[in-house]
This record gives C-alpha cells, sequence and structure tokens, in this order.
C-alpha cells in the first residue's frame, strides 16, 4: 500500500466519538458502509437506516452486516424512519441516504425526488420530534449547484440548480435543509449542517453505472472497459476525505463554540485532483496492468455535466480539514483494495487497515 499523501487535516477524535450514539442513514451503501465502519472502530454507538444493499457483492454484506444496529427501511417512510429514530435515541444523525446516480434519474425522476427531496424532509421531520438528537449533518452533493461550466470551482454561495432530476433533486434538499434550520431548528439548540462532496473513489464500491466499479468489473474480465465521457472534468476523492470532513463538522456542530457552522460545506480536492475521466482510467490500467484497457462509447447518452469543481477553502481555514491523498495515491489505494479483495483479502480488513493508514496521515 502506496502511503505517499500529504500529511494535513485533522482525525476524528475517539474521546469524543466513543460511546456517542450515532444514526448512519444510507449505512449500506459505498459511502455509507465506510463512515459506518470507520464511526464502530471510533467507539460510536451506530445504528443505520437504509434499504437493503443493492449490490452483489457489496461492503456492507462483506464487512459490516454484524457491526452496527441495522433498520432495513425506506427512508420515503415517515412512520419507519420516526421509529428509527424513536429506537435508536441518536445524539447524532449522518443523512447519506440517496438515490445517488445521474442517469438512473432520468430513467425514474418521480422515485429520486421522492428518495431524496422528501426522503431528506422524513430524517429532519424525525430528527425534530426526538429529544435527543443535537447534531445533523446532511449530505448532498457537489451537483447541487447550478452547473454553468465555469472553468474555476463552485463557492457554498453559489446558485443551487442542477440539469438532472438527480443533480436537481440534491439543490432542492439543500433548500430543504435550509427551511427546517430557519423555521425549526434555530432556536432549539440543534445544529444542522449540508454538506456538498466531490466524486468518490475507494474499495468496495459495486455500484452499477459508476466509473471506478465499471473500469474494475471489466478488467477483472480482461475486457476493455467502454467510457461516455472521457473529457468530462470532475473532483475526484478517496472516500475517506469527505468522510473525515463530515466528522470534523459533527464535532464542531456537538461543541460549545458551534456558532455560525450549521451551513453548507464544500468537501472537494485541490484544482491539481480535478481531472478528466480519461486521467482516471489511464491510471487505473496503469495499475492494473495486464490487458486493461477501454475504448469510447459509440452509444448516444443523457446529458451530464462536462466541467464541475468545489472550492473547500471555507472547511480548510475553519474546520480545518483538508486532503491527505493525492489523486494518484487515492487510485493507487483503490486499485489495490479491489487487486487484494479479488486474491481472498478480507473486504472488512482491508477497509480498516486503509482507515487506520488515512488516520496515520494526519
Amino acid at each position: 500500500m502506496s502511503i505517499n499523501g500529504e500529511t494535513r487535516g485533522l482525525s476524528p477524535d475517539p474521546a469524543f466519538w466513543a460511546g456517542k450514539r450515532v444514526l448512519v442513514t444510507g449505512h449500506t451503501g459505498f459511502k455509507g458502509s465506510w463512515l459506518t465502519l470507520w464511526l464502530t472502530r471510533l467507539g460510536a454507538a451506530v445504528t443505520g437506516l437504509a434499504l437493503a444493499p443493492n449490490t452483489q457483492p457489496s461492503l456492507f454484506s462483506l464487512a459490516l452486516a454484524d457491526g452496527a444496529a441495522s433498520h432495513i427501511a425506506d427512508i420515503r417512510d415517515l412512520a419507519a424512519v420516526q421509529t428509527c429514530f424513536e429506537t435508536a435515541r441518536p445524539e447524532i444523525v449522518l443523512h447519506l441516504a440517496a438515490q445517488a446516480l445521474v442517469r438512473p434519474s432520468y430513467a425514474d425522476p418521480v422515485g429520486t425526488y421522492a428518495t431524496n427531496v422528501m426522503g431528506t424532509v422524513h430524517v429532519l421531520e424525525a430528527a425534530r420530534a426526538c429529544f435527543s438528537v443535537r447534531t445533523v449533518v446532511v449530505v448532498t452533493s457537489d451537483k447541487a449547484y447550478e452547473n454553468r461550466e465555469w472553468p474555476w470551482a463552485y463557492r457554498e454561495t453559489e446558485a443551487l440548480g442542477g440539469f438532472d432530476p438527480y443533480s436537481n433533486s440534491k439543490g432542492c434538499a439543500e433548500l430543504v435543509v435550509s427551511a427546517y434550520r430557519n423555521s425549526f431548528f434555530a432556536e432549539s439548540g440543534v445544529r444542522v449542517a449540508s454538506a456538498r462532496a466531490g466524486n468518490v473513489i475507494g474499495g468496495g464500491d459495486w455500484s452499477v453505472d459508476r466509473l471506478i466499479p465499471d473500469i474494475v468489473r471489466a478488467f477483472e474480465r480482461s475486457q476493455s472497459v467502454e467510457i461516455r465521457s472521457p473529457g468530462a472534468i470532475r473532483p475526484w476523492q478517496h472516500v475517506l476525505e469527505p468522510l473525515a470532513g463530515y466528522l470534523a463538522l459533527a464535532e464542531r456542530l456537538s461543541s460549545a463554540d458551534a456558532a455560525g457552522f450549521s451551513e453548507a460545506w464544500n468537501f472537494g480536492p485541490t484544482d491539481e485532483d480535478c481531472r478528466a475521466v480519461s486521467y482516471i482510467i489511464d491510471q487505473m490500467v496503469k495499475n492494473w496492468g495486464g490487458a486493461a484497457g477501454w475504448h469510447l462509447s459509440e452509444k448516444t447518452h443523457a446529458h451530464e455535466a462536462h466541467f464541475l469543481k468545489v472550492d473547500s477553502s471555507k472547511a480548510r481555514a475553519r474546520l480545518g480539514w483538508d486532503r491527505r491523498l493525492r489523486l494518484d495515491d487515492a487510485l493507487a489505494w483503490t486499485t489495490q483494495w479491489y487487486r487484494d479483495h479479488d486474491k481472498g483479502a478480507s473486504a472488512r480488513d482491508l477497509t480498516l487497515a486503509q482507515i487506520e493508514a488515512y488516520e496515520r496521515l494526519a
């Protein structure tokens, strides 16, 4: 495992998280599984709320099935969400559950809005009625911004929007957070913030129609991977980077000096790591070796943003958060995870080893 990242950023404080009752929505997903495993390692009492894993294999099934109290339910069901809150009595809520892909949102816009908008309403409504909740972090997306294909990064004060149903639903979710914060939480002592992260990569992602899993599936079969937008530029980062930001934000929101932190936050890489899709594939080909390769898709595809970056200056200045892994290192970690797992290594052990290595970089 290569560890050549820059030694910057704060690690989560085990003394803070030990014994904390934490509810993670979306804990069966890729990011949610990494986050739940990290919180469990920190000593938190974690409860998860999500649909059953929708991929086979899944990181949750391989690494977490016995590691946290798990409520398999749909956040579109308000009663089920409220029951979970009543049972778990969380102090901190980290809301990650979502329909998280652009192209499926074209096929099912109603389901996408129901999950990403009304699901967020249900989580905040349940939090409002739960006396134990003190801190809520709602994870949306860098795609929540009105994308004007600018060559510079979007700041938290830029207009929200979104061309496609997924991106637009995340912009709507941000407005929901703002309305609930102003209408219900401002005077209650509950701190509510939102987090907008760039594109994440890492081991254990087997999602359909996502770049790294598509690459890995093709390479494992010694096939050329089909790529639809090799020139599209995205803010790539290892999955642990934004997760460290969410935890840092939750810690600050829970502190005595939390004034001014209940707002929106970007967690993305530096400009040098905002690279074209073709760069990601070429590095994965180099890391994987063998017969790995790629070719351009000749099909017609739905619209997706070409150029997207977020400005994380606020998180660096006010939270002490920063990226620790350069993109090339993040890609090396990701490739190594899949290669080692393919050789029989435990998904749980691989994930915990990278969490521990990441913590040592701080």
